[in-house]
């Protein structure tokens, strides 16, 4: 039998770290809410994701008073190498930025401070909600029909958020002749391997070689992580950490392939690679956040930054409809937001066509690459351009 339903100002589906920080701005403007994930906390928790944040996301969990943590363990890093011809090459982020500067900081450890967050704050989140249905997006209010814990769940919402990942329900709600979708799908993927030794360097170090590409990446000063490009067909168990270490030692410089300290494998796994863009973001009273909308390959360190963009720029548009009945930055909201996902997405796309081997392309399509590596660090310009990219353009486009 059902109950009585429960009634919020916004319903968030997915409580990632799209979901869980725009809860956590909703709930420092008044607005109720109230999230529902598909996993348990555990699931949400073990996901394995990246963790360069760009200086807005920082400034985000600062003034959500969750940044605690994040500047105890977070790693700063005011630079990056390009490797290439078996030689670094510095690009500084912070010089060539006017003083901007980047943090490694796992994007786990971001689920977690949102989690204890809420839980600290007693905001409503419901896991393992099953059999999700939703009416009508263009119906006023929302009705959302599931299930939790074996009894039926009744949700009614003014509003609508979808921040439930490339793979949710959301995205579908919009019907296939009003939904966009671009995509690029890579023909190669990201074996990477998660272990507990020191890192080979201090900063990233993005390698560009005729073996493939490779990152060398770390969560803290005893925790490493590593990637390879591999063909898309490949399976991670095919990989046994000896092959893996081989590997990627075969592909750093002199000095990186003598530093490089190995170890057992705590995890691995191959990522694929794509770009994607849904438009529009927003139909009625259903919003789409993070990978609902856009799917960034890993290479430009976007897709945790672009989702905190949007609930940056959602949450916003609440508080002016709720404060005074606004509707401006709702009606514009998919407008702004995609502007700023496209810039990132081509940068995106552009750094995974530099720093990766297509073979297709040959060995001219190689030189090619070795030509604008030469020129992107010879030239303050190209460097610039680099580096404004990579630390992140501002949270929010201009006025649509």
């Amino acid at each position: 039998m059902m109950g009585a339903a429960i009634h919020v100002q916004v319903a968030i589906i997915g409580a990632g770290p799209s979901g869980l920080i725009l809860g956590a701005l909703l709930d420092r403007a008044g607005i109720d809410h109230l999230i529902l994930e598909r996993q348990a906390p555990d699931y949400v928790l073990s996901r394995i994701r990246a963790g360069v944040l760009e200086q807005g996301t920082v400034e985000t969990l600062e003034e959500l008073g969750l940044a605690g943590r994040l500047h105890r363990d977070g790693l700063v890093h005011r630079g990056f190498d390009l490797l290439f011809h078996r030689r670094r090459h510095r690009i500084d982020m912070h010089g060539l930025t006017g003083g901007k500067q980047v943090v490694v900081y796992g994007q786990t450890e971001i689920t977690r401070d949102l989690m204890d967050d809420r839980a600290s704050r007693k905001l409503r989140t419901l896991y393992q909600v099953e059999n999700v249905e939703v009416s009508d997006p263009l119906g006023s209010p929302v009705r959302i029909r599931a299930r939790h814990s074996g009894e039926p769940l009744e949700i009614v919402a003014d509003f609508l958020a979808g921040c439930d990942g490339f793979h949710g329900m959301s995205r579908r709600l919009i019907p296939s002749a009003v939904l966009r979708e671009y995509e690029k799908v890579y023909p190669f993927g990201w074996l990477g391997v998660l272990a507990d030794v020191p890192p080979v360097s201090e900063e990233l170090i993005y390698v560009n070689s005729p073996r493939g590409f490779a990152l060398c990446s770390m969560r803290s000063p005893a925790r490493s992580r590593y990637y390879l490009q591999v063909p898309a067909t490949e399976r991670a168990d095919d990989w046994s950490d000896d092959r893996f270490w081989a590997e990627l030692r075969a592909r750093l410089d002199p000095e990186g392939a003598d530093r490089l300290v190995t170890g057992r494998s705590i995890e691995k796994s191959i990522a694929p690679l794509r770009s994607y863009v849904a438009e529009p973001m927003r139909l009625g009273r259903l919003f789409l956040a993070g990978d609902a909308a856009h799917i960034v390959p890993p290479t430009g360190a976007k897709g945790l930054n672009l989702a905190v963009s949007d609930v940056r720029c959602l949450a916003r548009a609440f508080g002016e409809w709720y404060q005074r009945r606004d509707p401006y930055g709702l009606d514009t909201y998919s407008e702004r937001c995609l502007r700023r996902i496209w810039r990132a997405e081509r940068f995106s796309w552009w750094f995974t066509s530099l720093m990766h081997r297509f073979p297709e392309n040959g060995e001219f399509g190689q030189k090619i690459q070795e030509a604008e590596l030469d020129y992107l660090v010879n030239s303050r310009a190209a460097s610039t351009s680099l580096a404004e990219n990579y630390v992140g353009l501002p949270l929010e486009s201009h006025p649509v």
